[in-house]
């Protein structure tokens, strides 16, 4: 029997796409989330696209906040109400539509938590699988895994447990211990606080005299009359006259319930009363007041009895061919990779494979220098996004969509082709890979290009462009015009007025290094990643009365933090007004007296609706505006407090800068933000929307007025588009003619370029750096072409 012929109909359904095959598009229309105006725009699936624009443009805002944001909304959702309970609750991006999503894999800049008990290694799980290998391989053995972890105490306990038995009520004796590897004495942090009992007292003094130096314990406040009126001790007596008991109940007594000024309170010691209040706080989330205290009263030492290892005695005891796991923690990160590969132990090769893949990712990224110990808070922004990579390079995962904000960022040339061969790699697995990004190598390999503008601010959140690289060249757009640009070197550099002489620094990997920093002019400080720049900077060249240091550490602030409250620029403004006006400056607070009592300032009410994203609505009272309606009766150069925190940086010093308005202070402060080109910021709007570039400028803005003569920054490109470089070079140029020192740590060649003299460190990173290869000006870096900076630099300048 023969099989009859296919009809011409059949043959075409069998050649035409199966369905499932056509959706090989995200499509956004109507995006307005901050200040995207209406954008629709339609993204390949398993294509690397780039999104570009000025800093402030709407990038983030597009791949973060709509297209991430929902699809992170919509995995939630699979969840059950139970669990979404115990998981962040995500509002719906203001889009119309967005179709097409996968999921969503977001590797973005926020900064590692700086937890204490928080390394490399208990962030990625290579700390996990070291302890395994110890539990199985160490000698002497010692017990499971938590044996070898300083995040365990050992503790141990006893007593009388009541089970049922046999329909019978019986009571049994148990013991129970779990032995952990904490270091008793530090706690698993590895240093040890000691504070200066002077700085918190004035012994000579009582403490009805006011003795109490501390921060909050002002007399009459709360916490000062808990040691006034507690009743252990005379409040007239001078501290130096307590007895022995008396001394220890003021000053370490354990808490205790008692009654002061006929209010039930708990009394505690003054030493662990600061130590829970200020001491358990992050640093960086202080206040500048409270910071200042610590800085003057506490004094971290490295655990004597740990040498600062975390682990206890017994688990440093605990070795494997000699090596215990401190060891192998403090080992840098390509060489505990050798060690890995060098155990031949069958019983656990697939432990042993899977450890040697994570920390040859560490390798592969860039990051072999690190160490498993180095702990997470000190990783720079670009460091703790590569950390974060490291989980997804060995994964299986396929058709998801990785979303990545400026990879390149902290990284020299010579470590961004390995970062765009990683992406590269991504996006062959049949991945969607969407990138924000500013450097134009990076923005070289996209196989798509959304463009972002025309502006910053409200000037931007369009689309300005959607193409291939080759189109956007030809684009006439901003980023298109200034995407082949390259500084040129100076004809002649600056002579310097003297030197900073550094010797013998030693910090990290720096290996006894000499080096005179000129002064009077611009000095670049350039290097691989990890060779050693931030660690001869700041380990030697301490923020002090002359010098000003503005890093990467992240601005802090909630919703209510604004432009105008983190530069100080609100403290002159109220008083304008109020002198105006005759009334308090605290009225024109929307965080103090002038607050709408209906919002409490927020400008918007929250209706919290447990697992389901809550509801921001603008309070019906102030109209978002923030300010009780009496405030607002109040003008200054006939506007009103809200209308002021609604203008532009730059609409507001021409207000404040002549007629009736003219406030000197603000207008400075004003100018300072303009220069560091945020002239189109609003003063009012919340510190929560900036962008990683606007952050950075704005506290290299609130430095700018500083007396300081030496100003160390590092990496000020960060966030900057290329046609914001050029207006970041004349900035640092003014410094200098203003008589200023400028140090910068940098990957920039344009930066270099512009330099009067550069200083390289290397050759490479770890402790294959930590030496200055080169010292001279950016012409003779070129001609020598001795370092890999020196190769970069003379290709990115064309000679």
């Amino acid at each position: 029997m023969t099989t009859p012929p296919m009809t011409d109909a059949a043959d075409a359904a069998a050649s035409a796409p199966h369905l499932a095959d056509s959706h090989d598009l995200i499509r956004v229309h109507g995006a307005r989330e901050n200040n995207l105006k209406d954008v629709s725009v339609e993204i390949p699936k398993r294509r690397l696209t780039v999104f570009t624009g000025v800093s402030g443009s709407g990038k983030s805002s597009l791949v973060f906040d709509t297209v991430a944001a929902e699809s992170q909304r919509l995995i939630n959702e699979t969840y059950s109400a139970f669990v979404q309970g115990f998981m962040p609750t995500l509002a719906r991006p203001d889009v119309d539509v967005l179709d097409g999503l996968t999921t969503a894999i977001i590797v973005d800049q926020q900064r590692m938590g700086a937890d204490p008990r928080s390394t490399v290694g208990t962030a990625t799980d290579a700390n996990a699988m070291l302890r395994i290998l110890f539990s199985r391989l160490g000698e002497p053995h010692i017990g499971s895994p938590k044996a070898y972890s300083f995040n365990v105490a050992s503790i141990s306990g006893a007593g009388a447990v009541t089970v049922q038995r046999a329909g019978q009520t019986v009571k049994e004796r148990r013991e129970f211990s779990i032995t952990g590897g904490m270091c008793p004495r530090c706690e698993g942090r590895g240093s040890v606080t000691d504070i200066d009992l002077t700085q918190l007292f004035d012994e000579s003094k009582s403490l009805s005299e006011g003795a109490l130096t501390v921060p909050g314990y002002k007399a009459g406040g709360w916490n000062h009359r808990l040691y006034t009126e507690s009743g252990l001790y005379d409040p007239d007596t001078p501290i130096r006259a307590f007895t022995k008991r008396q001394l220890q109940d003021f000053l370490y007594r354990e808490p205790t319930r008692m009654k002061i000024a006929g209010i039930n309170m708990t009394y505690e010691g003054l030493v662990p009363r600061i130590q829970k209040s200020m001491l358990a706080k992050d640093r960086e989330a202080m206040q500048p007041h409270i910071r200042e205290f610590v800085d003057r009263a506490v004094t971290f030492t490295t655990c004597p009895d740990c040498a600062g290892t975390r682990l206890s005695e017994a688990a440093r005891s605990s070795k494997i061919g000699g090596i215990s796991i401190a060891d192998a923690c403090a080992m840098q990160i390509s060489d505990l990779a050798e060690w890995v590969r060098g155990l031949a132990e069958p019983s656990v090769g697939p432990l042993l494979t899977a450890l040697g893949d994570t920390l040859d990712s560490f390798v592969e990224i860039g990051l072999g220098y690190l160490s498993l110990d180095r702990p997470a808070g000190t990783l720079s922004g670009g460091e703790a996004q590569r950390v974060k990579m490291i989980r997804h390079l060995g994964s299986s995962l396929t058709d998801v969509t990785y979303v990545f904000d400026e990879p390149t960022i902290g990284l020299h040339p010579h470590d961004i082709r390995r970062m765009n061969d990683l992406l590269l790699r991504l996006r062959d697995k049949g991945n969607t890979v969407l990138v924000v990004e500013h450097k134009p190598e990076a923005i070289a390999i996209a196989d798509h290009v959304v463009d972002l503008g025309p502006g910053a601010g409200t000037a931007g959140g369009t689309v300005c462009f959607e193409g291939t690289v080759e189109q956007l060249r030809a684009s006439g757009t901003l980023t298109g015009r200034h995407l082949d640009d390259r500084a040129r070197l100076k004809e002649t550099v600056r002579k310097p007025a003297g030197a900073l002489e550094i010797r013998g620094a030693s910090t990290h990997n720096l290996r006894d290094v000499d080096v005179d920093i000129p002064l009077g002019v611009l000095t670049v400080v350039t290097g691989v990643a990890g060779s050693g720049k931030s660690s001869l900077v700041h380990g030697s060249i301490p923020a002090g009365e002359n010098v000003v240091s503005v890093d990467q550490s992240p601005i802090r602030g909630s919703r209510r933090s604004n432009p105008a409250t983190y530069t100080g620029l609100l403290e002159p403004i109220r008083k304008a007004f109020a002198k105006a006006n005759g009334v308090k400056p605290a009225l024109f607070s929307a965080n103090s007296e002038g607050a709408c009592p209906n919002c409490n300032g927020a400008g918007v009410v929250y209706t919290d609706l447990a697992m389901m994203a809550g509801v921001a609505t603008t309070c019906e009272e102030c109209e978002g505006k923030r300010f009780d309606a009496s405030v607002l009766e109040y003008h200054l150069g006939g506007r009103d407090i809200s209308e002021v925190l609604a203008m532009s940086v730059t609409e507001a010093g021409e207000f404040f800068g002549a007629g009736e308005a003219r406030t000197p202070a603000a207008h400075r402060i004003l100018t300072h933000m303009a220069d560091v080109g945020l002239g189109y910021l609003t003063l009012g709007q919340p510190l929560t929307t900036l962008s990683g570039g606007e952050r950075q400028r704005l506290k290299l803005a609130t430095h700018m007025s500083d007396k300081g003569g030496i100003y160390v920054l590092d990496e000020p490109t960060t966030g900057l588009h290329l046609a914001d470089v050029e207006q970041l070079l004349g900035l640092l140029d003014r410094l200098v003619e203003a008589g200023k020192s400028v140090i910068v740590i940098e990957h920039h060649q344009a930066v270099m370029a512009h330099a009067d003299w550069i200083i390289d460190l290397g050759p490479g990173a770890g402790h294959d750096g930590g030496r200055v290869v080169f010292e001279g000006t950016p012409a003779d870096l070129v001609a020598a072409r001795s370092t890999l900076t020196g190769e970069h630099l003379a290709d990115y300048v064309g000679t």
